[in-house]
Order: C-alpha cells, then structure tokens, then sequence
C-alpha cells in the first residue's frame, strides 16, 4: 500500500488524469477546425477569458516556472524585477498598445499570420518570407526550451531519464496539436494557465514555510552572497535590463502572442482582455522568488552532488522540481507538476501552429503560390505540426543551454525582426515597404550574429569598450551586453531612416489598412 501510494506514484496518477482531460479537450474542439482559418486561428471566434489566459500560459510556459526559477536560484532577489517588468510590459502595455489596433488592421487586411499581416500591410512578399523563415527557425529552438522544463520536472520528481521524459512530454502534445489546431491550443491554453496559477500559488506558500518567511530568506541568502539579495545583484544592471526587455519588450514582436490579438471575437474585448491578462501574468514573480528560495534550502554545492549526471552549468534548472520534491506533500506536487507540463504544452502547441502557419499559408500558398483547397489546408497544416515538433524533440534530447538562455536568444532574433514592423504596422502610415525590410534584415541578423560571436568568446561588447577607451569613454566596469539590445536599436533606427527617404505607401493600401 506505501509503494503503490508513493510520491512519484500520487505526481504520476494526477498527471494521467490530467493528460487524458487534455486530450479530450483537444480532440472535440478539433472538430470545428474545417478550413485554414479555423485550424490556424479560430474563425476569430475567441472571448476574452480564453484569449487572456491562454495569452499567460503560452507566455508564461514551464520557461517560466523551470527557468525563471532557475535564474532565481542562480541570481538570487533581484531576477524578481524580471516578473514585475514581465507584468508591466509584457502583459499590461503589449495588450494596452497593440491589441485593438492589430485586432481591428488584421481584420481589415484578411491577414491571419503575422507574415501575412507584414505582406498585406506593406504590399511586401518579400518581408512575408524573410518574417516566415525566421519565425519557423527560432521558434523551433525556442520550443527546445519549452521541452526542457518539461523534461527537467518529469526527471526529477518521477524519476524518468531526461530522454525518456522530453519524449513523453512531446508525444502528448503532438497528439492533440495535430488533431485539434488554434481552438484546440486556446482551450486546453484556458484550462492549463489555471492549473499552472494554483500549482505555483501553493509552491510558493509551501516553500515560505519551509524557510522560514521572507526575513529568514534574505538573512539565508545574505551568508552566501548579498549579489543573492541586493538589486542589481549578481549579474548588474545591464544583465537585469537585458534580461527584463527580451522577456518583456520581446513580447510584442512574438508571434505565437501577438495571435491572441487576431482571434479574440471582438475588439471591444480587448478592454477586459487586458486586466485579466495583467492579473494573470502576476504569476510570473513567483518561480523567481521559489528560485531564490531553492538557493537558501539547497546549496549549490548540495544540487550538484544530488544530480551527478547534470552539468554544473545546467543546475540550477533543477532547483524548482528538487523544491516540489522536498517541501510539497504528494498531491500539491502533482498539481504543480500538472501546471508545469500544461504550461510546457500551451506553449510547445501555440508556437506549433504558428509554425505549420508560416510554413502553409506563408511560405507554401502565397510564397511559392502553390493553390490548395481548405481540406488541404488543414491536412498540411498538422503535418508541418508534427514535423516541427519531432525536430525541437530532437534537439531537446541534447539542449545545448539553460532554459532562458536558449530562450533569449530565440526571443532576440525573432523580436528584431517582427517588433518594430509590427508597432509602426499599426500606427504610422509612413512606414514604408523598404524601411520594414530593411528593419527586419538589420535587426534581426545583427542580434542573431552578436549572440554566436558572444557564445565563442568573441563578444562584440569588448570592442566597443575598447573603441571607447580610446576617447576615455568606456564604463569604468565594463559589462556585456545581449544581442537584443543592438539588434532593436538598429532595427529601429533603419525603419525610420529608409522609410523617411524611400517610397511612401500606396494611399489606397493604407485606406484598406487604417479605415476611412
């Protein structure tokens, strides 16, 4: 009787329940998927509720909860200004700034791809294709991420090889994606952000009283390090800035969010959309405050020694599930297991369908003008799915990285090249055709440059600061920057300059766009 109602065995049995209601879920609402339209954005049909929530758990991800907890656990307080920025930019302003006008344009326009959006605003194919292919490439490695949390909380709290886990993990969501499309993603999205809010409410509750309240904390984290305590922290203020404006600012040029825009049923529910999705997104501050609390009960030292296997570099993403294991009795931890796996599969499964929707509508039907009936549509559209999703579970078996790590430098690329297109898209008729390719090219090819010159040793920061010294301009502590930060500020400043000097846009594309 002890055997069959162990930890791991409570943590399995809940996740079963919760991955057959999953399924379910998603196999009758894919009924409905009929046409293009339907599998890849919903008939436009989606309340605010669903669109809010779903919109936090495919933000928020096991990314979050795994890997936010992790930098916690590796930088300490200060990773807690991530969360909050993430609730302020991410959330509020994202929804505030851009929901009504992109859900109003898109309408307009036709468009129900942030690559057709680009085509049918400017009057540029050529953006569409760059747009697709970078968001096909990226958001497989930021899926990479996605199926790394979910792995590292199957491994730890159930005991399965990391392979073993990632594997299980993808195959779930594969299934339902492909059965049942965008409706499918939004309803198990609704469902599965409630699961992921409660999970971390009580992780939270359970980890204050095994150390003690937050006095105790910060008196626990201050005998390791006060770079554990003190804002900026461990990693100063130019990780902390980069790291917030990736996961936050990045937001607004991330396909698999901006969606949530498109097919909300009216734009007037954007209003309520917008409080629930900032509520919502509160969740964000608490893996960063369970990380830090991991640090104070389990020494670095002591993780290590725990988990052999796992390179000292990667440890920290094994802080939040060792957490769940030691201070939650057996159901919470099944629950907060159940949140991080529905958190992983809203994600895992949205950035899918923007995926096959890029590869299908953007590059296959309009790209290459290949004519295909609505059946065909959707048939090809679960293909691409699975393949897309079979190819991030191979690289999985083997992450080359932390979880935010990999994540960042997916955001990066694609937010330099879908950012600034999308918010002048919206609000300024100036912006021309050549400006948004422009942008796009410069931003996203230098953010995705800077990032491996930075990953073999030859940061292009140090040169700058060298360049600097010159003139004795240079920081008196020189810092490193992310790839993120150069590539947003020249995307911007090359759609403003080449959109002033080039073409104006056809008055009648811009009467379609912005109304009369």
């Amino acid at each position: 009787m002890t055997k069959l109602f162990s930890d791991s065995n409570v943590y399995l049995g809940i996740l079963i329940l919760y991955i057959i209601g999953i399924i379910l879920v998603g196999v009758l609402v894919g009924r409905k998927s009929k046409k293009g339209s339907d599998y890849f954005l919903g008939g436009r049909s989606i309340g605010a509720w669903a669109t809010a929530f779903s919109f936090v758990a495919a933000y928020f991800s096991s990314v979050l909860i795994i890997g936010g907890g992790g930098f916690g656990y590796k930088f300490g307080l200060s990773s807690i200004w991530i969360g909050a920025i993430n609730v302020l930019v991410g959330c509020f302003m994202a929804w505030a700034i851009l929901g009504r006008p992109v859900r109003r344009m898109t309408q307009r326009l036709g468009s129900i791809t942030v690559p057709g959006f680009f085509a049918e605003r400017f009057g540029s194919p050529a953006s569409r294709l760059f747009s697709a292919a970078v968001i096909i490439i990226f958001l497989i490695i930021y899926n990479v991420s996605v199926l790394k949390g979910m792995g590292n909380a199957l491994e730890v709290l159930l005991g399965w090889p990391y392979w073993v886990a990632v594997l299980v993990s993808g195959a779930i969501i594969l299934l339902y994606v492909a059965v049942g499309g965008y409706l499918a993603v939004v309803w198990t999205s609704f469902v599965q952000a409630w699961v992921m809010i409660f999970g971390l409410i009580f992780l939270t509750i359970f980890a204050l009283i095994a150390i003690g309240g937050l006095s105790n904390l910060t008196a626990s984290l201050s005998k390791v390090s006060m770079g554990l305590v003190d804002t900026p922290g461990e990693w100063g203020w130019a990780g902390l800035i980069s790291m917030s404006l990736i996961l936050s600012f990045g937001v607004w040029g991330m396909p698999q969010l901006i969606i949530r825009f498109y097919s909300i049923k009216k734009a007037k529910l954007l209003r309520i959309g917008t409080v629930l999705a900032t509520l919502g997104g509160t969740i964000a501050l608490l893996p960063y405050l369970n990380g830090a609390i991991a640090r104070a009960l389990y020494p670095e030292a002591e993780l290590i020694k725990l988990y052999p296997n796992v390179p000292a570099n990667l440890i920290a993403d094994r802080a939040i599930p060792h957490l769940v294991k030691e201070v939650l009795p057996s159901w919470a931890g099944g629950l907060l297991l159940a949140g991080v796996i529905a958190a992983g599969m809203s994600t895992f499964a949205a950035i899918l369908i923007i995926i096959s929707s890029a590869v299908v509508r953007d590059v296959v039907q309009k790209s290459i003008k290949v004519e295909m009936s609505e059946k065909k549509v959707v048939i090809w559209g679960r293909i691409v799915s699975l393949g897309a999703g079979l190819l991030s579970l191979l690289i999985a078996l083997r992450p080359p990285d932390l979880i935010l790590v990999i994540t960042t430098f997916a955001w990066a690329v694609i937010a330099s090249t879908n950012l600034w297109p999308i918010l002048f898209g919206v609000y300024w008729k100036r912006a021309s055709r050549a400006g948004v390719f422009a942008s796009m090219v410069s931003g996203g090819t230098l953010a995705l440059l800077w990032e491996i010159l930075r990953k073999v040793n030859l940061d292009p920061t140090e040169l700058l600061w060298k360049f600097l010294a010159l003139f004795k301009a240079a920081p008196e502590k020189p810092f490193s920057i992310h790839g993120f930060i150069p590539g947003m500020i020249v995307a911007l400043l090359v759609i403003v300059l080449v959109s002033i000097f080039t073409k104006r846009p056809e008055p009648a594309r811009l009467k379609k766009a912005f109304g009369s």
